[in-house]
């Protein structure tokens, strides 16, 4: 691997640790700051710096093109959807150069909003209404099967990637990488019934005669927000993401294993910390 995309936090004292590393190794790289404005034909790879935020918007700016990506935190902690730490660069790097690493392909979602196509997601659609404390009513429709109308205060669709994420706050399942599966889960709803619902990654699911007392949104990885009319509509997404793995295992359980980890670091947090947390994990 000799040609890479570097993109992502790219503060100058890291561009000069990477410019480094990189040339000590023979890697031709090229350093951008938006990658839907950059060719990617001639690239091997790209390598992301910074969090699990810019790993998310590295991806939505790819679009439909497939890359293996590689995420590099800036800090000396493990992410979410980063592989590795800036500390561990050049291990990184020596491991690209020989070829001692594997690729993880991860099913995505296209969405489409009042049928038109939106955007792509790496974890999950979220569709809320705009106030809190507010419920919402809606039908939803699996591979053209009516499944359940239901009232609650939103409903999520996730990947493998994404059951990690919002959807296990929520109280859906972990899904394995290799299950290729969406689940759906209804949040806060006032049936109990209404169970996260597990199905495959080849389905059409359809979010229909979304109405609530004020507007709804649909929102993608927390970093897309669209008005609905009516009704979303997401299916498996045509090209998948591309994970660069290091070392052996999935990216869900090395994702699980973080969840619980960072769990017990909260437990004895303040309230008032754990509400700023989630703020900043979410608005940035």
């Amino acid at each position: 691997m000799k040609n890479v995309v570097l993109t992502g936090a790219l503060r100058e004292d890291v561009i000069d640790k990477l410019s480094e590393i990189l040339e000590k190794y023979g890697v031709t790289y090229v350093l951008v700051c938006e990658l839907s404005e950059t060719p990617l034909h001639e690239a091997d790879s790209v390598i992301v710096i910074g969090g699990d935020r810019d790993m998310l918007h590295a991806f939505h700016a790819m679009g439909n093109i497939a890359k293996p990506v590689l995420g590099v935190n800036i800090s000396s902690n493990d992410g979410f959807l980063t592989e590795t730490s800036i500390d561990k660069l050049e291990e990184a790097v020596e491991k690209l150069v020989l070829g001692e690493y594997s690729v993880e392909k991860a099913t995505r979602l296209a969405v489409y909003v009042d049928e038109e196509m939106t955007a792509v997601a790496l974890n999950e659609i979220a569709v809320f209404p705009h106030r809190s404390a507010t419920l919402m009513e809606y039908l939803l429709v699996v591979d053209g099967e009516e499944i359940w109308r239901d009232y609650s205060d939103g409903v999520i669709v996730a990947t493998p990637t994404g059951s990690t994420a919002y959807s296990l706050s929520a109280g859906g399942p972990i899904l394995l990488s290799s299950s290729k599966s969406f689940v759906i889960v209804s949040v806060n709803s006032m049936d109990i019934t209404r169970r996260p619902l597990v199905v495959s990654e080849n389905s059409i699911v359809e979010i229909r005669e979304i109405s609530s007392r004020c507007e709804c949104s649909v929102i993608v990885d927390g970093l897309i927000r669209r008005g609905v009319g009516e009704s979303v509509r997401v299916a498996k997404a045509p090209v998948p993401a591309m994970f660069i793995r290091l070392t052996k295992g999935s990216g869900t359980t090395r994702r699980y294993a973080r969840k619980v980890l960072l769990a017990r670091e909260l437990i004895d947090v303040p309230p008032s910390a754990k509400l700023v947390l989630k703020t900043l994990e979410y608005e940035g």
